[in-house]
Formats: structure tokens, sequence, C-alpha cells
């Protein structure tokens, strides 16, 4: 899964930190987010969508291979 968080961070001047105190994670969590190797729960991708203005389905990209079960 790709995601945006790093471009909408910078559109609102927002260090990884900021983001991780707005949403209620520690720094790391959204590190690991941004890099895709940490699928966020639906709870917390609800609330970086609200910090970052943006809707789910525009943040979190995912790849045809992401969605198999």
């Amino acid at each position: 899964m790709k995601t945006i968080i790093k471009a909408l961070r910078q559109k609102y001047n927002l260090t990884q930190e900021d983001l991780a105190l707005k949403v209620g994670v520690r720094r790391e969590t959204i590190v690991f987010i941004e890099k895709g190797s940490y699928n966020p729960s639906l709870k917390l991708a609800k609330k970086i969508s609200l910090v970052l203005k943006e809707k789910i389905d525009n943040i979190f990209i995912f790849s045809k291979g992401d969605l198999d079960f």
C-alpha cells in the first residue's frame, strides 16, 4: 500500500511528530505508515484523514495485490 501522507503533511507544514501527536500515536508509527510497511487500523486511518483534510481512499492507495484474500 502506498500513501500520500508525506505530501499532505508538507502541504500543511506538519512534521511526522506533529501528525503523530494529533492522531495519538508515536512518530515511528507515522514513519512506518509512510513507508508502506505498516497498515493502520481503520480508526487511525480516519484520524489521519481528518487531520490531513482528505478522504481515506485518496490518502491510502492500494495496489491490486494488496487486496488479495
